[in-house]
Formats: C-alpha cells, sequence, structure tokens
C-alpha cells in the first residue's frame, strides 16, 4: 500500500493557478499578496491537508526556530516545572522545543545530541545524566559554534553557559537549620561523586556538621544516584551499618521519597524515629503524609532563565560562557513551621 502523497506548495499553486512564490507569501501573511488572495490559499491549503515543511523554510533562513532540549527524566519535579518553562519561554520568542530524555544514560544522551545536531537545531539546552563522565560531546558542539547552555546538573568545566542552583550552601542551610538545633546524628545519603551537584551538595553537608562541631561517624554517607531506589537502598545501607540517624540529607527528592518508602518498610516513622530533609521538593510536599523539609529549587526559574540565554546567544546579543546561581530557600515541614511559632 502506497503512502499518501505530501502537499506541496506546487499543488496549492496549480489548484488556483498563481506562482508558488505567492502560495509561499500567501502563508507567510507577506503584505505583498491581497488579503483576500491570502484568505483563498489558506482555504485551499486547508482542504489539501497541507502541512508546511517548516525545517525546510527556516533553513532558507539559515535558522531552523527549534531548540534540542536533553533531560535525565521527566516523571520528576523538578524537571517536569523546568520543562513547562522552557516551553512557555520559547514559545514567547516562536521557537519549537524538540525534546529528547536521556534516562540518566551517557551513551543515549549522546546519541540524542547527535541526532539534534542531524535535525540542524539552533541550539541547545542540556541537563547531564548521572552518569555522564565525557564531556567530548559537549566540545564538539561548542567548536562549531552553536549555543549550548546547560541547567541544575551542569559540567564543572569552565567555558560553558549554565544555569543551576547553588548547591552548596543550599545543602550547608538544609543541614544547618537541623545542626544548630541540637541534632548530631545527621545522615547523608549523596548523589555520585563524579557529578557536579554530587559533589556540591556533599561539601556543603560536610561543611554544615564541621561548622557546628558534629562527627561524620563511618557509615553516615552513603553515596548513589538520585532515584526512589537510590533513597531506598542508602537507607537500609545506613541502617545496616549504624542504625538510624536523628537526621537524613538526601541529595534530591526522589531519594528522599525512596527513604520514607525504606522507613515503612522498616516499621519505623517519620518525623518521630527519624526527621527528612531534601534538596529539591515539590509544592506539594505540605500534603504529604508524612511531609518532609526541603531545599527549594527554583526549577520554572531555572527553565526560563537558560531559554533565554540560549535565544540570546543564538541570536548573538550575548556571548557563551555565562554562570548563573539562582537562589533557593529551605522550606521546613509544618511540624517545624509550628515549632518556629511557639
Amino acid at each position: 500500500m502506497s503512502s499518501p502523497k505530501r502537499i506541496t506548495l506546487n499543488d496549492i499553486a496549480l489548484r488556483l493557478g498563481i506562482s508558488k512564490v505567492a502560495v509561499s507569501k500567501a502563508l507567510r501573511d507577506h503584505p505583498d499578496i491581497s488579503p483576500a488572495t491570502r484568505a483563498r490559499v489558506k482555504q485551499m491549503a486547508e482542504s489539501l491537508g497541507y502541512v508546511p515543511n517548516y525545517m525546510a523554510r527556516n533553513l532558507s533562513a539559515r535558522k531552523t526556530l527549534t531548540v534540542g532540549l536533553v533531560v535525565p527524566k521527566i516523571a520528576h519535579h523538578f524537571f517536569s516545572q523546568a520543562i513547562e518553562a522552557i516551553y512557555e519561554t520559547a514559545e514567547e520568542s516562536n521557537y519549537e522545543i524538540i525534546l529528547t530524555v536521556s534516562r540518566e544514560d551517557e551513551s543515549r544522551e549522546r546519541r540524542q545530541i547527535k541526532t539534534l545536531l542531524s535535525m540542524r537545531v539552533d541550539g541547545l539546552l542540556v541537563s547531564l545524566a548521572q552518569n555522564t563522565r565525557r564531556t567530548d560531546i559537549f566540545k564538539e558542539v561548542r567548536d562549531h559554534g552553536l549555543p549550548l547552555v546547560f541547567f541544575d546538573r551542569v559540567p564543572d568545566e569552565p567555558g560553558y553557559s549554565a544555569v543551576t542552583t547553588d548547591d552548596h550552601r543550599g545543602a550547608y542551610e538544609s543541614v544547618a537549620w537541623f545542626a544548630a538545633r541540637g541534632y548530631k546524628k545527621i545522615a547523608h545519603i549523596g548523589g555520585y561523586r563524579h557529578t557536579g551537584i554530587g559533589r556540591r551538595r556533599d561539601s556543603g553537608y560536610r561543611a554544615a556538621m564541621e561548622k557546628y562541631g558534629h562527627d561524620i561517624p563511618s557509615g553516615f554517607v552513603v553515596e548513589g544516584g538520585f532515584s526512589e531506589e537510590d533513597g531506598y537502598r542508602g537507607l537500609m545501607k545506613i541502617y545496616d551499618r549504624v542504625g538510624l540517624p536523628e537526621v537524613l540529607f538526601t541529595v534530591t527528592f526522589p531519594v528522599a521519597l525512596g527513604a520514607v518508602r525504606a522507613m515503612q518498610d522498616l516499621g519505623k516513622s517519620v518525623p518521630d524515629d527519624m526527621q527528612i530533609v531534601s534538596f529539591g521538593g515539590s509544592a506539594y510536599s505540605r500534603y504529604m503524609k508524612p511531609a518532609i523539609s526541603y531545599f527549594d529549587q527554583p526549577a520554572r526559574e531555572i527553565g526560563k532563565t537558560a531559554t533565554n540565554m540560549l535565544l540570546e546567544e543564538i541570536g548573538g546579543r550575548q556571548k557563551s560562557g555565562r554562570f548563573v546561581e539562582l537562589p533557593g530557600k529551605l522550606i521546613l515541614s509544618p511540624e517545624f513551621q509550628k515549632e518556629l511559632k511557639k
């Protein structure tokens, strides 16, 4: 069975007895074409089922008006919020987003970037997969002069444009709040140390513990990924080694959710048996039972800022290499908010 014929500008022109150029201009509302002719062309295009080839049209102007977006996952509060803001911001400038999801896999991430490059996107927005170690693909992108902006999970290497949160400070503030109030046994389920956010959030945790003179016993820190399963396994490891800490600081909100599930399987209660504070969270956290404290990342602002930076570089209004850290804030669980009001 043959595939249906793709309707072209020439098909519309033949039906109306006008030139292909006139059809093209009419579909773009060019002032050279009268309103009546524009209406006739658009009506014919719709009746024939014409679908414009935006890629080909924009390539003639050396722009595709598309941005490639690579994220580690979608089912994640931070990324869902950031992606929504990215789409909204790009749309305001008549740009379309081509979304790909690496699913935390470096090789898939590399394939997706190469695919996006072959599609002639005007720029790339990337948040690194948790196991990404090689950066040569990004150097290739940069060397070819294609605008590239990282967000949230960004490389440590200089020269790239990036938007993120102050990971070290956010982790420090999250742990210091508890350490300053007499909690000493504070454990940490951290991200992989080869990732920037893993290292920076771990360093913030350690700085807060040192500031308040609290030791970090062997077994109180577990390195892992950023998923619920990592949180579940991480807390089980800590429990097997040293028992339950007073407070658990997790590298991400999904890790915290995994730790909550582990507590349930252990027959333990949050917050009665252990407090949890996570880096990143959700506005719905207040409705959770148990509710947990978290350091709030401005996900939408990060997505919006990164997109605007990329569009400015695409338009030649800014040079690459800018690094922006947006502030976050500690959101305490309802239990502690009540305590502060006493």
